[in-house]
């Protein structure tokens, strides 16, 4: 049995996304794993010491918040994604969740690596998992590059196939050059192409078939399945690594 997933637009660990990350823990806790929420700041270990603290103390303040013990990992390098010691605390957390930063520094630092297969059994095993913008990014089949058109997609850690979340969206257009943005939702056959608003998730819980959507924004399908918007409370079913209604 897999446990919930959230693909978030923005927002962890602030009071906004509250109800998600407490609705993801009680679902972890409901399927046998302990009341921890393990946060990794992976996608952000090449910013300044500053930067890394505030992403520490923000998802504590959020910890505290939910009544629940926090944990931290300081995975910044595929050697410590490798320890064995922070595998095993990635074993049996209620809810493991992967903050933003570079998606692409994020998904070459976890794959095949010791933390990585821990956090895949652990969902496997019914803890939930989000990741909010990098760490949404990541659980696609394949990372592109917004800013650098012409640099080869990264593999994503395709926990979530053939899909490809663009975070930010309702901001992502003002950000970057029309050519990378040509080519970003030009993807390869197959594929499903999303955009996640800001302070916004696509969820599933363990139990269900469809995926729903959170937020006070909009989740937008634009390519591999009929082009729409979805609202807060509307739901789709991923089919085969399609989304269908």
């Amino acid at each position: 049995m897999s446990g919930a997933i959230a693909l978030v637009g923005s927002g962890e660990y602030l009071p906004q996304m509250i109800e998600l990350e407490r609705s993801l823990i009680e679902e972890g806790k409901r399927n046998g794993r302990k009341e921890i929420y393990l946060q990794l700041p992976t996608a952000a270990g090449q910013e300044s010491t500053h930067r890394l603290e505030y992403w520490s103390n923000l998802g504590k303040l959020q910890a505290e918040r939910l009544g629940i013990e926090s944990v931290t990992l300081p995975i910044f390098d595929r050697e410590s994604a490798n320890d064995p010691s922070f595998a095993k605390m990635l074993e049996n957390a209620a809810l493991i969740y992967l903050s933003g930063g570079d998606p692409h520094f994020l998904a070459d630092t976890l794959r095949d690596t010791l933390a990585w297969r821990a956090i895949e059994s652990n969902w496997s095993e019914g803890g939930s998992l989000a990741g909010c913008s990098a760490g949404a990014m990541v659980l696609g089949s394949e990372v592109p590059h917004f800013r650098l058109s012409r640099t080869p997609s990264v593999e994503g850690l395709a926990l979530v196939p053939n899909v490809r979340v663009i975070p930010h969206f309702d901001k992502f257009f003002k950000w970057i050059p029309d050519s990378s943005a040509k080519l970003i939702v030009d993807v390869p056959e197959g594929r499903i192409l999303m955009g996640i608003d800001e302070l916004t998730a696509l969820v599933k819980l363990s139990r269900a078939d469809q995926w729903k959507v959170f937020g006070k924004s909009k989740v937008h399908i634009l390519k591999g399945a009929r082009p729409q918007a979805l609202s807060e409370g509307e739901v789709y079913i991923f089919d085969e690594g399609r989304i269908s209604e």
